[in-house]
């Protein structure tokens, strides 16, 4: 990802601070830069590079950072930007189940938090406002356009994740604001749909905000939710001609060590059929808690086969955050 002062938003898209009720540029104060360092031997290096850059915003009175957990997943360093500097935080949290990741800096911020909205109660249509580090420049005026489950090929799914258009260049981390200044979710990935005359519209699926309200005690006491941990198999999958395929295996993990192969189709988890990704991975995680064992019923090459994965706790293979 670029820096920051490498890129600004066309003027057409930026928000215009006469027409908000509310004090537009303190809010988009409250959105920082976030910069990570990763250790070349992480678990995440191959797959998220080892040096991310994004966005976060400032939820809590002592600067505490909501960000998009990618960003800081086995983080050895991680700094915040401001406009004042930078400042050292430390990597507190990272949610597997929403994403979500916190930043506790190591050092003052002096920027006021921004409220936590209601995301659970916002309409498709409602104005808003995707903001990255860096002010007015680096914000888009957007709409929310859809609302609905969305299943990730990386054994993820996010029930009723907001969908905004236009999308943002650099949505990592980015704050949605809402109309009323309060933070309604933060960005996670850009996703492409065709309309009806075959153009493509991109939009940003942003985590909504209402999804870190029951776990934000445990994050910050615990750095991950009291509850036992979903099982994962390690396996990436798509959705292809109606059929569900195998892109890829993470090396070591309890797929590859199972024997399951790119290009396998999956027909059913537990002998009961999946079709999406949506059932796949809600199927898994039926089954039990991390540990458990998933049969899978797999084709390969026009053969049917069992195969038997036992599940493990995708934390246990990432490095833990340094408190410096």
């Amino acid at each position: 990802m670029s820096h920051e002062e490498d890129w600004e938003i066309p003027l057409q898209l930026q928000p215009d601070p006469d027409d908000y009720r509310f004090d537009l540029e303190a809010a988009l104060r409250a959105v920082v830069g976030v910069r990570a360092a990763i250790p070349a031997d992480a678990f995440t290096a191959n797959a998220l590079g080892t040096e991310r850059a994004g966005s976060g915003v400032v939820i809590g009175a002592d600067g505490l950072v909501l960000t998009i957990g990618y960003l800081i997943a086995e983080a050895e360093n991680v700094w915040l930007i401001t406009a004042r500097g930078a400042v050292p935080g430390h990597a507190l949290a990272y949610d597997q189940e929403t994403g979500f990741g916190l930043v506790q800096p190591l050092g003052q911020l002096g920027i006021a938090p921004l409220a936590l909205g209601d995301s659970a109660g916002i309409e498709i249509g409602s104005s808003a406002i995707l903001a990255a580090g860096g002010g007015r420049h680096h914000a888009v005026e957007t709409r929310i356009v859809a609302r609905h489950d969305f299943a990730g090929y990386w054994e993820y799914v996010m029930e009723d994740a907001l969908f905004v258009a236009p999308a943002h260049p650099f949505w990592g981390g980015a704050g949605l604001i809402g109309p009323d200044g309060r933070l309604l979710g933060i960005g996670s990935l850009v996703v492409q749909q065709t309309d009806a005359k075959g153009r493509r519209l991109d939009m940003n699926m942003v985590v909504p905000v209402d999804r870190l309200v029951p776990i934000l005690n445990d994050l910050l006491r615990f750095g991950r939710r009291r509850t036992p941990p979903r099982p994962w198999l390690g396996l990436f999958a798509g959705e292809n001609d109606d059929a569900l395929v195998v892109g890829g295996v993470a090396e070591g993990g309890p797929a590859d060590q199972a024997g399951v192969h790119v290009g396998d189709r999956i027909l059913a988890v537990e002998e009961e059929p999946v079709t999406d990704l949506a059932s796949l991975w809600r199927r898994v995680w039926a089954v039990g808690p991390a540990g458990a064992r998933v049969r899978l019923l797999l084709l390969r090459e026009d053969e049917e086969l069992e195969v038997v994965v036992t599940s493990a706790d995708r934390a246990a293979f990432l490095k833990a955050p340094r408190l410096h």
